[in-house]
């Protein structure tokens, strides 16, 4: 497969590019930032595969024009691809894959790090330290809340949001709430203790954390917004390591600024990676650099199921985790 022309758009860790280089004919990326859309028209015409990340926008107005492209598969480094207009590249008889499974426990960690700064106020106090205010310890400082034995509702019970709730109901003693297109097996929920919601009203009064799972995409866009944020009570936290879209942050903001809601924590964000002045000022909230996924060996695994996707491909077989065209 030597011959096969393979274009990273982004640096991956040193194992996965040297497998990479085993098998194909890659290009790099030396400047390691995301592609212009003139830059993806050239690689289309250019090159056998391209292995985007989230970074890249491949909207559908990067095929216009192209009838015949070189390239012929887009396998995505991450388990989101919203950002890669679907149906555009499966009318140029694109393939795209992903990267299911491998980033599991990392997210799921990462969504509970998040809760646990929200609730011990974690963020606040770093940051005191680190400025050289604090001056010692008193009854009354920085006073947060439990987790043992609260309730967390998770919108979206696919992997991620299983292994989070595993986390919550297992190791925290939480209860758990979820929502989600249908329920789980009953031995799964069983299991778990976890309560199923057939509607965001039955499930978000209810929760003193919530924790968004769900893929990103035009059915999910500003899911959490005004009117469901308004349900959720007073005392409760959002969490979100999902995609940035599905929050409305405009309607997040005003709820934050109006007490609606006690606090948030974000790993994505609506425009990455702009974040509104207005978040970035406030103290009840955790923002993170999307981090879901950034373990050296989940990233790793994630590079390495790329590879596994192509040689599947470009060996005349089907991808283990081809993606249907919407």
């Amino acid at each position: 497969m030597s011959d096969i022309k393979v274009l990273l758009t982004r640096h991956l860790p040193d194992e996965v590019e040297a497998a990479f280089q085993e098998h194909f004919d890659v290009s790099l990326n030396p400047s390691d930032t995301p592609l212009a859309d003139d830059q993806w028209r050239d690689a289309l015409q250019n090159f056998d595969a391209i292995c985007p990340t989230v970074t890249d926008n491949i909207h559908a107005d990067l095929f216009q024009g192209i009838s015949s492209p070189r390239t012929r598969i887009l396998a995505n480094f991450g388990v989101g691809f919203n950002h890669i207009a679907l149906s555009a590249a499966g009318k140029l008889g694109i393939s795209i894959t992903n990267t299911p499974d491998v980033l599991t426990d990392a997210t799921a960690d990462l969504a509970m790090t998040i809760l646990l700064m929200l609730a011990r106020r974690a963020g606040e106090g770093e940051r005191l330290v680190r400025s050289k205010q604090w001056s010692g310890w008193y009854p009354t400082q920085l006073l947060g809340t439990m987790v043992s034995g609260k309730t967390l509702g998770i919108i979206g019970m696919g992997r991620i949001g299983l292994a989070t709730a595993q986390r919550a109901s297992k190791g925290f003693g939480m209860k758990v709430l979820y929502h989600n297109r249908k329920p789980l097996h009953a031995e799964v929920q069983g299991d778990l203790q976890a309560e199923y919601c057939g509607s965001l009203e039955a499930m978000l009064p209810r929760c003193d954390y919530l924790s968004l799972h769900c893929p990103g995409g035009d059915a999910t866009r500003h899911l959490l917004n005004a009117d469901t944020l308004s349900l959720l009570p007073k005392h409760a936290f959002v969490i979100n390591t999902s995609r940035g879209d599905v929050i409305d942050e405009d309607a997040l903001i005003a709820a934050l600024q109006n007490g609606a809601i006690a606090g948030a924590g974000l790993d994505v964000y609506a425009r990455e990676p702009e974040i509104p002045a207005s978040l970035l000022a406030m103290k009840n909230v955790v923002l993170l650099p999307h981090l879901g996924s950034a373990t050296l060996e989940t990233r790793t695994a994630m590079g390495l199921r790329v590879l596994k996707n192509l040689k599947a491909f470009f060996a005349g077989y089907s991808p283990p985790d081809l993606v249907s065209p919407r």
